[in-house]
Formats: C-alpha cells, sequence, structure tokens
C-alpha cells in the first residue's frame, strides 16, 4: 500500500512537472517570436526620401510597442521589384506590407485605379481629397475583403510628361515611344488604338531606357524626375496636370492580426498622421522639384488655351474606353456624382 501510494504521488508530480515544462516550451518559443518578429515593408520610393522617413517613423512606433528585439525593415528604390510584384510578395508572406501606388494597389483591389487613371478628371488637389474621403470607408473594407488593411492614405504629386523633345500638343506624342506600367494592358490596349506607343517595363528600367532611346517619354511626377534623375535625360516636361498619382500604406490582415490592440492603435494613430504629413509636403515638393530642375536645364512647355483643349478632348474620349476596363463601371460612375456633388456645392 505504501509502495502503491508513493508510484501515485510520483505519477502525479511527473504530470504537474510535464505540464510545467510545457508551459515554460510555449512561453519560451512565444518570447523567441516575439524577439524575432519582423515587419518588412516594400516601396519604390528613394532612401532618405519624405516617404521613407514617414515610414521609418511608422515602424519605431511599431517597433517600440511591440518590445523584444522585433525589427522593422524598410526596402526603398524597388530592390523587392515593381509594385506587382511586391503585392504577389505580401501574398505569400515574403513582405508584411508595402506603400504602393494605385498601379500596385489595383494588384490587390481593382476598383482603387478610379482615383489615378483618369486623365485630367480632378482640377485641384481638393476635389482629390474630396472624392477620396467619400470613398474611404468602402475601399477600406474591399482591401480588407482582400485581406489587407490600409493604414494611411498618401499621394506623390500631378502626372507631368517628361521627353526628349519638346511637344505641347496630344499628336505630337505619337511619334514618341511612352514609358508604360507592365502591369497595365488595358493601359497599353488604349494608348495603341489612339495612335500612341507604349513600351511597357518596370520603374528601375526608366533611366536606362531613355538614356538608350528605347523610350521617350516618361509621364512622371516631378518629385519622382528629380529624385531619379530622368529629367537629365528628358528635358522637357508638359505642365498638365494629367492625373495624381495616389498611394496607400497597407499591411497583410494576418500582420495585423498578430498585433496586441494596444500596438494596432499605437500604429494606426501614427499611420494616420503620416499620411496627413505625406500628403501636404509632396504637394509642396511639386512645385520645388520643378524649380530644382529648372535651375539645371528643365524646359517647361505650357500647352495654350488651343492645345489645352485638344488635351481635354482627348480624355474625353478615353473616359468611355477605362470605364468597365481600367476601371468598374459602378466606381467610375460613383467618382462622377462625387464630383458633381462637390462642384455643385462649391458653385454655390
Amino acid at each position: 500500500m505504501i509502495q502503491f501510494h508513493f508510484s501515485v504521488q510520483t505519477r502525479s508530480s511527473s504530470r504537474r512537472l510535464a505540464c510545467a515544462l510545457i508551459c515554460l516550451a510555449a512561453l519560451a518559443a512565444s518570447a523567441a517570436h516575439a524577439a524575432n518578429k519582423q515587419l518588412r515593408i516594400g516601396t519604390l520610393v528613394p532612401k532618405n526620401s519624405l516617404y521613407h522617413r514617414q515610414l521609418m517613423e511608422i515602424g519605431e512606433t511599431w517597433r517600440t510597442a511591440q518590445g523584444g528585439s522585433a525589427k522593422y525593415l524598410v526596402f526603398t528604390d524597388g530592390s523587392q521589384g515593381g509594385e506587382a510584384e511586391m503585392a504577389r510578395r505580401m501574398r505569400i508572406g515574403q513582405l508584411q506590407g508595402a506603400l504602393l501606388s494605385v498601379v500596385g494597389l489595383r494588384e490587390i483591389e481593382p476598383s482603387i485605379a478610379a482615383l489615378q487613371v483618369m486623365p485630367l478628371l480632378f482640377r485641384n488637389w481638393e476635389e482629390v481629397d474630396y472624392v477620396r474621403e467619400k470613398m474611404r470607408p468602402a475601399m477600406e473594407k474591399k482591401f480588407l475583403d482582400k485581406g489587407f488593411v490600409v493604414l494611411a492614405w498618401g499621394d506623390a504629386g500631378w502626372v507631368r510628361f517628361f521627353s526628349k523633345e519638346a511637344a505641347l500638343r496630344p499628336d505630337d506624342f505619337k511619334r514618341m515611344k511612352f514609358f508604360a506600367w507592365g502591369s497595365e494592358p488595358e493601359q497599353q490596349s488604349i494608348m495603341k488604338s489612339l495612335g500612341y506607343t507604349p513600351v511597357p517595363l518596370e520603374t528601375t528600367d526608366i533611366l536606362p531606357a531613355i538614356q538608350t532611346g528605347m523610350i521617350n517619354v516618361v509621364p512622371s511626377t516631378p518629385y519622382f524626375a528629380l529624385a531619379s534623375q530622368i529629367y537629365n535625360a528628358a528635358p522637357n516636361m508638359l505642365e498638365i496636370n494629367w492625373a495624381p498619382i495616389v498611394g496607400a500604406l497597407v499591411v497583410t490582415q494576418k500582420t495585423w492580426d498578430e498585433m496586441t490592440p494596444e500596438v494596432r492603435d499605437a500604429v494606426r494613430a501614427t499611420s494616420e498622421k503620416a499620411g496627413v504629413q505625406i500628403r501636404a509636403k509632396a504637394r509642396q515638393e511639386v512645385d520645388e522639384a520643378v524649380d530644382a530642375m529648372k535651375k539645371r536645364g528643365l524646359t517647361v512647355n505650357k500647352p495654350n488655351a488651343e492645345q489645352m483643349r485638344e488635351w481635354n478632348d482627348l480624355a474625353e474620349k478615353l473616359y468611355p474606353r477605362i470605364r468597365g476596363s481600367m476601371v468598374p463601371a459602378e466606381t467610375f460612375d460613383e467618382v462622377f456624382a462625387h464630383l458633381k456633388a462637390f462642384r455643385a456645392g462649391k458653385a454655390k
């Protein structure tokens, strides 16, 4: 009986010890997981640019809130590939997030294209802001349904045309070869049907392509043209606000769900603040970049009233082709409805 009692106690103690060891192992694994936690963000923006600095601030907030030896890495200058490639890398877990323009965001949710691909639609930033904020809740829900969380909205200036030779009319560009995003076959098809020559490339290929004559025209924001030195090989800029470059910082829902509520709140607040700063500073940098390039040899070509009518006529021809192909018809109509309401309100 004594021996039996002893063996029962031993087995009970052994079970308690085993449970304790399992708990300790779980805690150790959890600690190791936290210590090795990484948040990897990809982007095309240049190192040390405004956008990069804002991403680093968001990362520092996450790293501090996360604790342990969590690491935050930002891969700039397209080192993780083009925007379509970065969207793919997020899906397979190689990246946890990315700061993308509409070119990459539409790989996740096509309706986002409505904010960027409709030429000469928006007259100013006030209109862009109004339409984006009206569409923001539903748009963010669409991204969430696809497994991504939108942390901040930004923009990077207006697209202008940088070319080797001076050009003022739409027809002037028909003899030239345009840089086109490799991930936008619909846009290329539309351009070809109107007599233009798109050359699909990745962003990292732009500078060597224009230096070698593979392309003659780069649709680009002034800031990017300055930072990438495109203007040296394409020293003519057509001064029209063709379309805004709109973007957002997104992370995968899996990454978001792994954060504690406290970490999420901290990251959300910092990201929202970063978005406001990015938008304000990026818009200011448009004029600053143009002035800097003019001092270094850039020629700014401004269309007269007649030439501007030709550009507006071209945009009107493009809208029916964009609706239902590059932008879902429902979203296309929603943008126009918001703009109509905004302009009617301003007219009062």
